[in-house]
């Protein structure tokens, strides 16, 4: 074993029991799986369920329920759906330790308090990735098997769709969980990035005297890097003109404000 080998291995091995804790309280709180599970899994079931059902009873009305449309509209429900679950488990991951007064005694552990924000992270993500892995499974059989006289969707194209997906939901995990971290509430991290989900994002992108000032709003450029082909399907907050280095800019620097600012917080607080 080399020096370098043997001076990284201690530092690495702390941390990924951390990583570890986080992902088993997560685990832990089954209320919260079966809300995570229901929106996103239970989302994607759903919504081709009742159309396979509505093609087989009336094929002359009702058309198939797979496609490209479809996998649109389905990615569409996915991405709203799974990013509220995505704000309930990152408002949980950063309030909890807080909320059931446990904070202090990891911290008087020696613990880093920069490591124990960071293993939230991985740990959130590690719980979301296997329900987002089973949703998007479904939704790609269900829009190539049950494509019928549709166009079904290429695997390059459910590739793409499948990313965009998981940006999207690792994006309002890691905002929710910076947010958390700041202000120590689950509840009010909950009721704020879902006001600012669902009903100021659409306004502020309808506002067009803000010009290029929408740019900066995250819901607008991640509908931005959506897959161009399921753009009219996904897009929930109206077409903002931008372009694709600016919407990936405006996520990346969402992305280490919520960081940044989650870190200092923990960093900061007074055990």
């Amino acid at each position: 074993m080399s020096a370098l080998t043997a001076t990284v291995a201690p530092l690495r091995r702390p941390f990924v029991p951390l990583v570890r804790a986080d992902l088993l309280k997560l685990r832990r709180n089954r209320a919260m799986v079966a809300t995570a599970a229901a929106m996103t899994i239970g989302a994607t079931i759903v919504p081709y369920g009742v159309l396979a059902l509505l093609h087989a009873f009336n094929p002359t009305h009702h058309g198939p329920a797979g496609g490209v449309a479809n996998l649109g509209h389905g990615a569409g429900v996915l991405a709203l759906f799974g990013s509220v679950a995505a704000v309930i488990v990152g408002a949980a991951a950063g309030a909890a330790d807080l909320g059931n007064g446990v904070f202090r005694e990891l911290v008087v552990t020696g613990r880093s308090r920069v490591a124990l924000f960071a293993s939230r992270i991985p740990g959130g993500l590690a719980f979301l990735a296997p329900l987002v892995a089973v949703a998007f499974t479904i939704m790609a059989a269900a829009t190539v098997g049950l494509a019928g006289s549709l166009a079904a969707p290429t695997v390059w194209l459910l590739a793409k769709t499948g990313l965009w997906l998981v940006l999207e939901l690792a994006f309002y995990f890691v905002i929710a969980l910076g947010l958390a971290s700041v202000i120590g509430s689950r509840a009010q991290t909950i009721g704020i990035l879902l006001a600012w989900r669902l009903a100021v994002t659409p306004i502020l992108v309808s506002i067009h005297a803000l010009g290029v000032g929408r740019d900066a709003v995250p819901g607008a450029a991640l509908e931005r890097i959506a897959p161009q082909t399921l753009g009219e399907y996904v897009r929930q907050s109206g077409a903002v003109p931008m372009s694709m280095m600016a919407a990936v800019a405006t996520v990346l620097l969402w992305t280490a404000f919520a960081v940044g600012l989650g870190a200092w917080r923990t960093a900061t607080r007074d055990a």
